[in-house]
């Protein structure tokens, strides 16, 4: 049988800790090497991932020296080589080095410490984000830290760039919320929207879709500014515009749709709608159905699930992704889907019942059907 895999076994192993130890061995000769790497093995059979790092941060707090500046920087000296500066996308580092930020972020976020707090995290990002810990810095020092972040942005290398947009992000996944407003952060995303990297765009569009969760209008107002002014490349505005909005697409915000150029719903008409009357839980749903259109136009097509909840309601829902189109006048696309319920979902329980979908097109519900959640 094959062996199930392990995230966190993978990220933190034998195998890393004694990479991390050798490197601070290597600048500091008085480290406990072999204590220090039996008292973090030791408790990992029963740590998560998260709580991995926390771990090791702690260890290296016993094992290093007690002067919280003089430990940073036996951790500096001990980071390995800046990341690859020459590359352009997907090059997040290795999670070993998650650690030393939160070392920064846990004893270093004081008045006294943040200037040399702050430089640290700049080292340190350009081995392994500090998104995470520079939110310690937000949420305790705002003013100086968006200062600090805003000069950043203009920063040579795009991990130090991206940082700025990552860690500053409304609903960064894994990490504590921060207590600024959207637009705090702005400023920095003015500047950063026409980065020639994608690892720093692509922070930039997953930033303003995290506003538009919570402030839709406001994130299509600077896609706006932002398209008029000519900053970024045709491609890669056309990339931001669309990575920005969609959640705002699946919500059928009607302004965001007719900044991608989709429009209204005028003249579509669903028709020849079929599907499955039941489906067990584990296997996958069939539904079709065709799409007229009076007139050419591009049109999104998404479609809504509303799931049974514990107490028997149909008020849990997510929308779906299904297709981008262009249709022609009085030429009917035909269209079909097959959707699997698993039974293994780590973010929703599956309920028996009557479920429901609805068939979005241009933000606007045109068909709907329900149909049998059978147990498995």
């Amino acid at each position: 049988m094959k062996e199930k895999f392990s995230l966190k076994d993978h990220l933190f192993n034998a195998v890393k800790v004694a990479l991390l130890a050798d490197a601070i061995k290597n600048v500091y000769p008085t480290f406990e090497k072999e204590n220090f790497e039996q008292a973090v093995l030791v408790a990992f059979p029963r740590l998560e991932l998260k709580e991995r790092i926390v771990h090791i941060r702690a260890c290296l707090k016993k094992y290093l020296p007690a002067d919280y500046q003089a430990a940073v920087g036996v951790l500096l000296s001990a980071l390995p080589p800046p990341l690859d500066k020459n590359l352009t996308d997907d090059d997040f580092g290795d999670f070993i080095y998650a650690p030393y930020s939160d070392f920064v972020a846990h004893y270093g976020c004081t008045q006294e410490h943040l200037a040399f707090s702050l430089t640290a995290l700049k080292e340190m990002t350009q081995r392994f984000s500090a998104e995470d810990a520079i939110r310690y810095f937000i949420n305790a020092f705002p003013k100086e830290t968006l200062k600090t972040l805003y000069e950043w942005s203009n920063d040579d290398n795009y991990h130090v760039r991206r940082l700025c947009s990552e860690g500053t992000r409304p609903k960064l996944p894994w990490s504590q919320k921060i207590n600024i407003q959207p637009a705090e952060a702005l400023p920095i995303l003015h500047q950063l929207f026409a980065d020639k990297t994608r690892y720093v765009t692509r922070s930039v569009a997953n930033h303003l879709n995290d506003i538009a969760k919570i402030q839709p209008d406001t994130v299509v107002e600077t896609l706006k500014i932002w398209k008029n002014s000519g900053k970024q490349q045709e491609t890669e505005m056309s990339f931001i515009l669309k990575h920005s909005t969609r959640t705002l697409v699946k919500n059928g915000h009607e302004e965001a749709l007719t900044l991608l150029g989709f429009g209204n719903s005028d003249g579509l008409t669903v028709s020849n709608l079929t599907h499955d009357e039941a489906v067990k839980i584990g296997e996958s749903l069939a539904f079709s159905f065709n799409i007229s259109a009076t007139e050419a136009k591009q049109i999104v097509i998404d479609y809504l699930v509303y799931f049974q909840s514990k107490q028997g309601t149909l008020t849990n829902k997510k929308v779906f992704k299904l297709q981008t189109i262009d249709i022609a006048s009085n030429k009917p696309v035909a269209l079909q889907k097959r959707h699997v319920f698993r039974a293994d979902m780590t973010t929703r329980t599956l309920y028996t019942g009557v479920h429901k979908i609805e068939i979005q097109i241009n933000g606007t519900i045109m068909a709907a059907f329900e149909f049998d959640l059978l147990a498995s």
